[in-house]
């Protein structure tokens, strides 16, 4: 393959991608990594545009400029945890059971996506600077509490849970429980020798964090004794 051909190929060396959606949603993966390793001061338009398909120039056409393309990746992190909110089978569920599958699927995704969690943890630094500009992450989030609210005014009104409590602050509770395991998980493990990142030790936080919410949400006659509880696993 010939210098010509390979630039074709890969986008590199030409303003018209043949793939301008790829190309962009590579550019806001590698970048993604580069912001939440290094930060927003510390990522370099250089570096990310060395490990994608795409130029430096062709970056700056798409995003703008740093900022902008920092703005684009925490949008799509946010998008990513929403579409898969919104994704939930939990239609034909009590409940105490679509309740327990969205603490589920937020522990898991959390841990799936620590680059998400760093990402959050940097723009708070920032005093959530970059989000405020943002025109589309309020609309983004909206969902999650709409999601929330749903399931448990259902819950509320089949008297399965508690009257009163606070939708925003339901889902705060949910989201601290899944990013703290994964923001703190390594001093936490340093600090007191025990290895939180293990299967076994994920297994029982992610188990302690739904019961946490279940306990929280449902009404105390309804909840089941421990001792009817399914085994941890």
């Amino acid at each position: 393959m010939d210098a010509t051909t390979s630039k074709r190929k890969t986008g590199k060396g030409s303003g018209r991608p043949q793939d301008p959606e790829g190309t962009r949603r590579n550019i806001i993966e590698i970048a993604s990594e580069e912001f939440a390793l290094n930060g927003l001061a510390g990522a370099r338009i250089d570096e990310i545009a060395a490990r994608t398909s795409s130029s430096k120039r062709m970056i700056y056409y798409y995003f703008g400029d740093k900022e902008g393309l920092y703005r684009a990746t925490l949008e799509n992190a946010y998008r990513e945890i929403r579409e898969g909110e919104g994704k939930l089978d939990i239609e034909g569920l009590s409940p105490i059971e679509a309740m327990r599958r969205l603490v589920e699927f937020s522990f898991d995704h959390h841990q799936q996506h620590d680059a998400f969690v760093r990402m959050v943890m940097i723009e708070n630094i920032h005093y959530g600077r970059y989000l405020e500009r943002s025109e589309v992450l309020r609309a983004l989030n909206e969902p999650a509490i709409t999601h929330v609210a749903s399931i448990y005014a259902r819950g509320v009104a089949e008297g399965f849970f508690r009257a009163g409590l606070d939708p925003i602050e339901l889902h705060w509770l949910i989201s601290a429980l899944s990013f703290y395991s994964v923001s703190n998980r390594v001093t936490f493990s340093l600090i007191f020798g025990r290895d939180f990142g293990s299967g076994e030790a994920l297994a029982s936080v992610r188990q302690n964090a739904v019961e946490t919410i279940l306990r929280f949400v449902t009404r105390n006659e309804i909840l089941p004794p421990d001792s009817e509880r399914p085994a941890r696993v």
